[in-house]
């Protein structure tokens, strides 16, 4: 209960201090290309709901037209001039504090998934993300938009250490490791380091 009110009076406050961005943002977008503004995409929530998380878009309208869904990779060509500073600065995660605020994520938590992702082994085996250890259990609180995952782990980590992240978030969960991690993402944000923060680890 303390942490849901917490996340509502967080993202009530983010939402307001970020007005003049949500005017700044989707002019920069659409001055560029043209395309949609926000990019809705399907993710999996407490309990395993499939909700829309809102982001504002950072690739080009077609990137996933001839792929379908895959995880962007670093200096990702579909990542458009704008986008690639939204993302070196988690600004276009930016509309998922409407998210927060009507309960489908949480400000800290598990990075939530899209459903029916797939990871690549080494060796070329595709593996449902549903049947790595680890999966389900991340499901019994919401998701996050930072986490110990999100700050810690590189890029290109298997999803099965990611995982293990998670759980380990959810062993020791507290209100100052959340106050810890939410204070890192706004460091990491200040200095623009959300695409390099991998090489550190």
């Amino acid at each position: 209960m303390i942490k849901r009110t917490f996340d509502v009076t967080l993202a009530a406050i983010g939402l307001i201090a970020s007005a003049p961005l949500w005017a700044v943002i989707p002019a920069a977008i659409k001055l560029e290309d043209g395309g949609s503004v926000f990019f809705p995409q399907g993710r999996v929530g407490r309990g395993g709901r499939v909700f829309q998380a809102l982001k504002f878009r950072s690739m080009r309208p077609d990137a996933e037209a001839k792929t379908g869904p895959i995880q962007a990779t670093e200096n990702d060509p579909r990542v458009t001039r704008v986008g690639r500073v939204l993302r070196a600065t988690a600004m276009d995660e930016l509309p998922q504090l409407w998210n927060i605020l009507v309960g489908d994520m949480s400000f800290v938590g598990p990075r939530p998934l899209r459903p029916g992702e797939v990871e690549v082994r080494g060796d070329g085996r595709l593996i449902a993300l549903h049947d790595i250890p680890g999966y389900q259990q991340r499901h019994g609180v919401r998701p996050g938009l930072t986490g110990l995952t999100q700050v810690y782990a590189p890029r290109d980590l298997s999803r099965a250490s990611k995982f293990r992240l998670d759980l380990l978030y959810l062993k020791h969960a507290s209100f100052c490791l959340d106050m810890k991690l939410i204070l890192l993402s706004f460091w990491i944000t200040g200095r623009a380091e959300w695409e390099a923060r991998g090489r550190k680890v």
